[in-house]
C-alpha cells in the first residue's frame, strides 16, 4: 500500500510522457510540427512553475513546431496568493517587476521571437513587460486577450468564470479594458467557483471539468448568457472533456489556452 500520492504513479510512463510534451533543451528546430512554425521560438511567461505543463501541452497542440521556452516560478504565485489573502493589492508590484525581468531574460538569453504572458492574475504586468521589451522589438501578448476580444465581438452578456480568487479582478478588468479599446459596450456576470481549483489540488482533472460544467449549466439556467470565458490557463483542460462546448452548452466557451495560442500563431507566422 502506497504512503504518498506520488507512489501511485508509474514513474517510467510519467517521465516518458513528460518528455514527449516538454522534451529536453536543444538548439536545433523542433523535430515535429508545421514547416511554417519550425525554427520559431516563443517565450512563455508563466505565473507559476506547475502551469508549465499546461502551457507546453496546449502550446504544442496549437503551435506545432514552435520551440517553447518557459520562465516563471512558484514563488510568484505564492507571493500574489499571500497578498490576496492579506487584502493587499494583487498582483504585487514586485511580481510585475519580476515578470519584466523574466521577459528580458527570455529575449537576451533565448532570443525568442515573441513573449506570451500565460498567467491571468499577472495580465496586469502586460504594459510593464511590453515597455521592457520595446528596445528589442519583440511582441508581447497576454494569453487572455484574444478570448476577451472574441467575447466582445460575440456580444451580449458574457459569463466570466474564475476558480482562483487572485485572478477574479484581473480578468474582469481585462474584459472591460478590451471592450473599451474595441469601442464597444459589454455586459458581464462574474462567477468565482473554488471547487474546480480544489479538485485540481486533489489530482482530479475530470472532477475539475465536471464542476465547471455544472456551474456553467446552472448559471445559464439562472440568467441569459451569450458566451463564457474561462479566466485561467489551467481551465483549458475543460476542452479535454468537452471538445465542442457550444454544442454541449448552447453557447461558446472561450479558453485562453486555445484562443491565446491560436492568436500567437498568427504573430509568429508573420515573423
Amino acid at each position: 500500500m502506497s504512503l504518498y500520492p506520488w507512489d501511485e504513479v508509474d514513474g517510467l510512463r510519467l517521465f516518458t510522457d513528460y518528455l514527449k510534451v516538454l522534451g529536453i533543451a536543444h538548439l536545433d528546430p523542433e523535430k515535429y510540427g508545421e514547416e511554417g512554425l519550425k525554427g520559431k521560438r516563443l517565450g512563455v511567461l508563466n505565473g507559476s512553475s506547475w502551469i508549465m505543463l499546461w502551457a507546453t501541452y496546449f502550446g504544442r497542440k496549437y503551435l506545432p513546431g514552435v520551440h517553447l521556452v518557459n520562465a516563471g516560478t512558484e514563488a510568484m504565485q505564492l507571493n500574489f496568493m499571500e497578498a490576496y489573502q492579506n487584502g493587499k493589492p494583487t498582483p504585487p508590484q514586485s511580481n510585475i517587476d519580476a515578470m519584466a525581468r523574466y521577459a528580458i531574460d527570455l529575449v537576451e538569453l533565448a532570443n525568442v521571437d515573441a513573449v506570451l504572458i500565460t498567467c491571468s492574475t499577472m495580465n496586469r504586468s502586460y504594459p510593464f513587460v511590453s515597455k521592457a521589451l520595446e528596445p528589442y522589438g519583440v511582441p508581447v501578448m497576454p494569453i487572455d486577450l484574444p478570448m476577451m476580444q472574441k467575447a466582445v465581438e460575440h456580444g451580449g452578456r458574457v459569463l466570466v468564470v474564475a476558480t482562483h480568487g487572485p485572478t477574479v479582478n484581473s480578468t474582469q478588468l481585462l474584459l472591460q479594458e478590451t471592450a473599451e479599446k474595441m469601442g464597444k459596450k459589454i455586459e458581464y456576470s462574474g462567477l468565482h467557483i473554488e471547487t474546480p481549483w480544489h479538485r485540481l489540488a486533489e489530482f482530479d482533472i475530470e472532477g475539475h471539468n465536471q464542476a465547471l460544467a455544472q456551474a456553467v449549466r446552472q448559471k445559464i439556467q439562472e440568467e441569459k448568457i451569450d458566451c463564457v470565458v474561462f479566466a485561467q490557463l489551467s481551465m483549458t483542460v475543460f476542452l479535454l472533456s468537452y471538445p465542442d462546448p457550444e454544442k454541449e452548452f448552447g453557447v461558446p466557451i472561450y479558453t485562453s489556452g486555445k484562443c491565446g495560442f491560436e492568436a500567437m500563431r498568427e504573430i509568429l507566422l508573420r515573423k
